[in-house]
């Protein structure tokens, strides 16, 4: 397995390694549902192919009072997961080598940034989407492998690389969770024994909403409400809400904010029992998002669901 720390030392080491190449985008702190991302990505390489993992805590896309100082970092441990892994090339860059210097052009996200994450986070995705293609740039893949737990961030990698004309494969994995149904994360290990506890309650409500999924986007809502009336004591939620899975278009929200004037819908949407619903008779893939903080900690979650055919399943 070959370790590089510089942008030198990638070129000199991208110059020996075959194709495909396939690159999985991390901040490290890796755990299973990494693992499943590197075994997807051995997969697409194939025997003759590569598997490439870059391993950077990226300080453009964390905000004010955000966990940049205390987000894990455990490269020794990243890099025996990567070596378990079949791994062929770490990048594991350092701040000066990711932003040698002010970086003044960034990346405009556009309007399906400036919902859910982008409304709670501002400026993440821009930070996300500018260093995705500064390693895209330089690490040159053909294919790159993220996960479906981020799923706006998904839409926009994949938006970003065609409206570039990038020629880069974006591939999705499945979300990994515990037994108990939560989503594998990084910032899992900020929970306390009680938080961890408590936490499978968003993807109880994420699997009651979609079986609700035959009834409309009001009733999805509705459904997985009622399971955070129940059971969500111990959270404050930021939002759940419908979107389109191709696009991040909302469908459907229960918190109901304003829409920031970029991506107001068409037509004027209706309110009903507390939630905005602006497509209303929707059909296709959709993604049932929540963000909620328990703690100290902000968790995030989604299932991809269908309106208007018979499979009205939760997925991730």
């Amino acid at each position: 397995m070959i370790i590089a720390s510089t942008r030198a030392e990638l070129s000199a080491a991208r110059g020996k390694l075959g194709a495909p190449l396939v690159l999985v985008p991390t901040m490290g702190a890796l755990h299973d549902g990494h693992r499943a991302l590197l075994r997807r990505a051995r997969e697409l390489a194939g025997l003759g192919g590569v598997v490439a993992v870059s391993i950077f805590v990226n300080p453009l896309q964390f905000g004010p009072n955000e966990d940049l100082d205390r987000y894990p970092r455990t490269l020794e441990d990243d890099l025996a997961t990567c070596e378990a892994e079949g791994v062929d090339l770490v990048f594991t860059p350092g701040v000066r080598d990711m932003y040698p210097q002010e970086q003044l052009v960034t990346v405009d996200p556009g309007a399906a940034g400036e919902t859910f994450e982008g409304e709670f986070r501002p400026g993440f995705f821009r930070g996300v989407l500018t260093v995705v293609v500064k390693l895209f740039s330089l690490v040159r893949p053909d294919i790159a492998v993220f996960g479906q737990k981020d799923a706006q961030q998904l839409v926009l990698v994949r938006r970003m690389s065609a409206d570039f004309g990038l020629g880069i494969e974006v591939e999705a994995v499945p979300t990994v969770r515990a037994a108990d149904g939560l989503a594998l994360s990084s910032r899992n290990k900020y929970l306390s024994e009680q938080e961890r506890a408590a936490a499978p309650a968003l993807y109880r409500s994420l699997s009651a909403g979609a079986a609700a999924a035959g009834a409309g986007p009001r009733a999805v809502l509705d459904a997985a409400g009622r399971v955070l009336a129940d059971e969500g004591a111990l959270f404050t939620v930021d939002y759940l809400a419908l979107a389109d899975a191709r696009s991040y278009a909302v469908i459907a929200r229960g918190d109901a904010p304003p829409y920031p004037p970029t991506a107001r819908p068409m037509a004027e949407p209706a309110i009903v029992s507390g939630a905005l619903v602006a497509q209303p008779d929707f059909t296709g893939q959709a993604v049932l998002a929540i963000a909620a903080r328990i703690g100290s900690t902000r968790l995030i979650d989604n299932v991809v669901i269908e309106f208007g055919t018979e499979r009205h399943a939760a997925g991730d």
